[in-house]
């Protein structure tokens, strides 16, 4: 998925290799502002589920005249870890949790 790269470097006559890792991303990977996520299993990027351990979720409720409930608000509580999943080969995309989460509007 990245590449490492090295160089060499030349100073007054003398080469000195210096070694720097640089992360260079597969084309089509990439999940930077206007690119779209994509599994690296099977391509997909339409289809995507998260799965969130540790969930309290607190419904109040009220009772109406004939018995029945009707929900008034919900809450939830995520205590655990939250993952990302391939909706198409259910790969296991954390890695892009981040980008997914700040893309939900």
């Amino acid at each position: 998925m990245a590449t490492v790269l090295y160089w060499r470097m030349t100073e007054n006559n003398k080469t000195t290799e210096k070694r720097r890792k640089v992360l260079v991303p597969s084309p089509g990977r990439l999940t930077r502002a206007g690119m779209r996520i994509v599994c690296p299993e099977c391509g997909n990027d339409q289809d995507f589920f998260e799965v969130a351990q540790e969930v309290t979720i607190t419904t109040c409720y009220i009772q109406n005249p004939d018995g029945s409930f009707t929900p008034q608000s919900d809450e939830s509580t995520i205590l655990g870890d939250i993952k990302l999943f391939c909706g198409e080969c259910y790969a296991d995309l954390s890695q892009y949790y981040q980008r997914f989460a700040e893309m939900i509007f």
